[in-house]
């Protein structure tokens, strides 16, 4: 009503339109004419001279007594409406119209003609609908605050830019395990002048390596620096994949080692079990948040958590610059110990610039967090009060956080504790002597103790959890363990996942758990066993707290590293700043550059666990050869003077015939023989080497023909 209103009334004081041409209308007499000048009826009455005015209308301060709108001034202020102007009823208001260049930092635009007051409003009512909004004036002081704002965001986004680009310095890094492989891990980092190993680790082998325990790097690298520059060795934590061929490396070479106490005194335990005590003269006990000066390098040892005790990363300050190296980590908030990892301490040296950043790939690919180790703890509550007989739990012997969740529960259900397996009872020892596990001596017992107590009053902690053939548990499996026979009644709770490669080795061990009849509770329990390593978010977190320059994924196959390299390029790690390595890779990191420089020698070394020796490679080729294809044993006398054989050969395979054939094969072996003889030159027949060689060849020729394999065969001549 109140936009009718003023539309009228707007209406009513227009300057007078130029007629169109048509004929007037003869009902609208008191319409102005051409010249102005009204018609007769001036006086008609004001409909709505009566009409009571509204009562929430508010008055208009800019109305004349006499009911009409002062004209508005033009939009420069000075120019005068043009009362010619023709106006078009059907024009719509531009949206985009400034009305007002004032007040907008904006120029008025020269070509705008002006705003005419008297023309009336079409959208008066709807609350500025379609008038542009004002623009924030960018000033000069504001203009600076915003430059200074992102130059601060830059500085905090990539704080390696306070790295000392003219800095002449260059480390090298070479992998020689770790890569391409889960666990082994071993690296070397060196300048001019030192070295340090960071990790000497040992690895699982294939089902392949007929006869080999364990597998240890090759150590040839570190005989090239011995006497070229001052080596050391760098513990970061006492896990088998980290420490496990130190034994094998101080038979060849000895450095100084530095590490936290619970590394060095696992390690000490292995070098007891070898004959090596007097080596613990090398022993250096660091403290955590503290620098030593090692060589020209000086590194930090950083609290992390993980499946072990005193976990830790590297943070190494070198004459290029900063190098982390997280080592295996995972960031759990609630540990079992409560001791968090060291996240502010990361953040510090992230803040002063990290040239390059090493970081654990295992779980690259597990998206989210990774499941914190109390949750195993919440587990067990579950399973033991299921449980009606023995429980026997089997896990890593260096997870002592799991040991001790399990000990826990047994104490608070009334179990005692026996502890079997070699590595396992060393390892609790170990930790109950630091600390690190506290519980009594009264709820621990000894294996032939266990017969004297109910089932449901024993908890028997043991390894074997990687199907191990002469672990304990497998050995209770296969009813083969001295003290501990398997009942029915018995829950054998494995919490541990299978280590890439020992697949094969699980599954056997739990058939054999399943036909001796006990309750398996292995991965149906979806927290029966967590991770100790990061996924994506934690990778994350580590890229994000560092920012480094430089990235080198470390630990685990192609596959993990090729994919965290992909989660740092998210985190702001330019592509061309990452290189995926592989063992024997030599990398020379600079303030400008990073890149691939050679390869060294780098490969494995078998070990044998039953004497602790080295198995030469020929040995393991060999009985990979006698399990793949087999063996021929030819023995046969030769006569020199007539080139023949001497009575019959004697020909023994195995692998390679059925027992039906034996009698064929050796006709066939003894004509070959006839045939090769009586082609041969007479002075041949004088070497015994040769001979046996062109016997080896011709039988390898006929067995491939006919059987298609390539079995060893062992020729025994005697000439006569």
């Amino acid at each position: 009503m109140q936009n009718n209103n003023q539309n009228n009334e707007n209406s009513q004081n227009q300057e007078p339109r130029t007629p169109r041409d048509r004929k007037p209308n003869p009902h609208r007499q008191n319409r102005p004419n051409a010249q102005g000048e009204n018609n007769q009826n001036t006086n008609r009455p004001n409909p709505n001279a009566n009409r009571k005015p509204h009562p929430n209308r508010k008055p208009n301060p800019n109305r004349e007594l006499n009911g009409n709108v002062p004209d508005r001034e033009a939009p420069d202020g000075n120019r005068n409406p043009n009362p010619n102007r023709k106006q078009n009823p059907n024009r719509k208001p531009n949206p985009n119209r400034d009305q007002s260049a004032e007040g907008t930092g904006n120029k008025p635009n020269p070509n705008k003609k002006p705003f005419s007051g008297n023309k009336p409003n079409q959208n008066r009512g709807g609350k500025n609908k379609n008038r542009r909004k004002n623009v924030t004036t960018v000033n000069d002081t504001m203009r600076a605050s915003l430059e200074e704002n992102a130059r601060v965001k830059d500085a905090t986004m990539n704080p390696w830019k306070k790295i000392d680009m003219a800095s002449k310095g260059k480390i090298r890094f070479t992998p020689l395990g770790g890569l391409g492989e889960i666990g082994g891990n071993m690296a070397v980092l060196e300048t001019e002048t030192t070295a340090i190993v960071i990790d000497v680790g040992m690895s699982f082998p294939d089902e392949t390596m007929h006869g080999v325990d364990i597998l240890v790097p090759d150590f040839s690298y570190l005989h090239t620096l011995k006497g070229k520059k001052d080596v050391y060795i760098i513990i970061t934590h006492g896990h088998e994949d980290h420490i496990g061929a130190m034994p094998y490396l101080f038979k060849e070479l000895q450095f100084p080692i530095y590490a936290t106490p619970l590394a060095l005194a696992m390690i000490e335990n292995k070098f007891n079990e070898h004959g090596l005590s007097a080596h613990t003269k090398h022993f250096n006990f660091v403290t955590l948040r503290q620098q030593y000066q090692v060589g020209d390098m000086k590194i930090e040892w950083l609290h992390n958590t993980h499946s072990i005790i005193d976990a830790c990363s590297l943070a190494i300050e070198t004459p290029a610059g900063i190098i982390m190296h997280t080592a295996d980590f995972k960031v759990d908030h609630t540990p079992v110990d409560n001791y968090t990892m060291d996240l502010r301490r990361y953040a510090h040296y992230g803040e002063k610039g990290v040239l390059c950043l090493f970081s654990d790939s295992t779980n690259s690919h597990n998206p989210g967090f990774t499941k914190s180790e109390k949750v195993v703890g919440r587990t067990f509550d579950s399973l033991f009060d299921l449980a009606k007989g023995r429980v026997i739990m089997s896990t890593f012997s260096s997870n002592v956080h799991r040991i001790f969740q399990a000990m826990e529960r047994a104490v608070k259900h009334g179990r005692k504790v026996c502890v079997i397996g070699r590595s396992m009872e060393r390892n609790v020892e170990t930790n109950r002597a630091l600390g690190f596990v506290d519980i009594e001596e009264k709820h621990f017992i000894e294996v032939h103790e266990v017969p004297k107590y109910a089932d449901h009053e024993v908890l028997i902690v043991t390894t074997g959890s990687q199907g191990e053939t002469m672990a304990a548990l497998n050995r209770m499996a296969t009813d083969e363990h001295r003290h501990i026979k398997l009942k029915p009644s018995d829950t054998v709770i494995i919490s541990a996942s299978a280590i890439p490669g020992n697949e094969a080795s699980v599954s056997s061990l739990m058939n054999k758990l399943m036909k001796a009849g006990v309750t398996v509770r292995y991965k149906e329990f979806g927290d029966i066993h967590v991770s100790g390593h990061a996924s994506q978010e934690e990778q994350k977190l580590i890229l994000r707290l560092i920012q480094p320059k430089f990235f080198l994924p470390v630990h685990g196959e192609y596959n993990h590293i090729a994919k965290h390299a992909k989660t740092a390029v998210e985190c702001g790690v330019d592509e061309r700043n990452i290189l995926l390595m592989s063992d024997g890779d030599q990398v020379e990191i600079t303030t400008k550059y990073l890149k691939k420089v050679k390869t060294v020698k780098s490969g494995k070394t078998y070990i044998d666990n039953q004497n602790n020796m080295t198995i030469e490679n020929d040995v393991v080729l060999d009985r990979q050869k006698l399990a793949e294809d087999g063996i021929v044993n030819v023995v046969a006398q030769i006569s020199q003077s007539n080139q023949k054989v001497v009575g019959k050969p004697v020909v023994s395979s195995h692998g390679l015939v059925a027992a039906k054939e034996d009698k064929k094969f050796e006709k066939e072996i003894e004509v070959l023989l006839e045939t090769m003889l009586l082609n041969m030159k007479p002075e041949a027949l004088k070497n015994h080497r040769d001979i046996e060689n062109e016997i080896r060849n011709v039988v390898r020729k006929h067995v491939v023909r006919t059987k298609k394999r390539y079995p060893l065969i062992i020729p025994t001549i005697f000439i006569i």
